[in-house]
This record gives C-alpha cells, sequence and structure tokens, in this order.
C-alpha cells in the first residue's frame, strides 16, 4: 500500500486537541510507516508550542516521525499583537519553523500531501 502523506492545518488554538487526536486514530489505523505526517501551527495557534500539557503530547508524535512546523510570520504577529512571545529559541526542539504557514500549505499540497483541517 502506497504511503498516506498528510498534513494537518491548525490555526486556531482550541483545534489542536482534535488535530492531535485525528493523528493519533490515523497512526493507530496505518501505522507509522503508513503515512507521513506533518502539522502546520500558524495564526493564533502557534501559542500552543508554548503549552507544557500539549507539548507533551506532541513530542511523543515527533517520536514516533511526526513533524511539527511554525509559522514565522504567526509567531512574530502573536508577539507583537497579543503580547505571548515565543521566540524560535524558545520553541520545542522538535518543531520546526518554516518562513511562511501559507507557503508551506501550497508547497506540500503540489507534492501531493492531502490537507486535513480539523
Amino acid at each position: 500500500m502506497k504511503k498516506l502523506r498528510v498534513i494537518f492545518h491548525v490555526n486556531e488554538t482550541a483545534r489542536w486537541d482534535t488535530a492531535l487526536g485525528n493523528i493519533v486514530n490515523l497512526l493507530k489505523d496505518v501505522g507509522e510507516e503508513g503515512a507521513e505526517v506533518s502539522v502546520l501551527g500558524n495564526g493564533p495557534a502557534v501559542e500552543v508550542y508554548g503549552d507544557a500539557e500539549r507539548v507533551k503530547v506532541m513530542e511523543g508524535l515527533a517520536g514516533r516521525g511526526v513533524r511539527f512546523l511554525a509559522c514565522r510570520n504567526s509567531l512574530n504577529n502573536l508577539c507583537s499583537t497579543a503580547g505571548v512571545c515565543i521566540s524560535e529559541e524558545g520553541l520545542p526542539g522538535f518543531v520546526e519553523v518554516v518562513p511562511a504557514g501559507i507557503t508551506e500549505l501550497i508547497r506540500r499540497q503540489a507534492e501531493g500531501f492531502a490537507y486535513v483541517k480539523p
């Protein structure tokens, strides 16, 4: 069977728990070898990368091969608009920063990734 390729897009903080649950269920169904999973946090949802409880869940998924991405523009905007400042250096070590979330989503879809917005 062909490996499933998917990018989850989370741009609302309240949607993280659903997204993480979807990923757990996906991996349970197809196995770690059956899917290539990325998760892009952008907009105000990047604030969750500072939430210790959710980061612990993410870290476990990262250990299973899930890639977590954060939009640099959103990190910068969050600090200037909401006063919640998470520096790139302050992100958990498993989180990769991409310059622009929108560009990453378009690129991944062009590469054949399914787009899921929980």
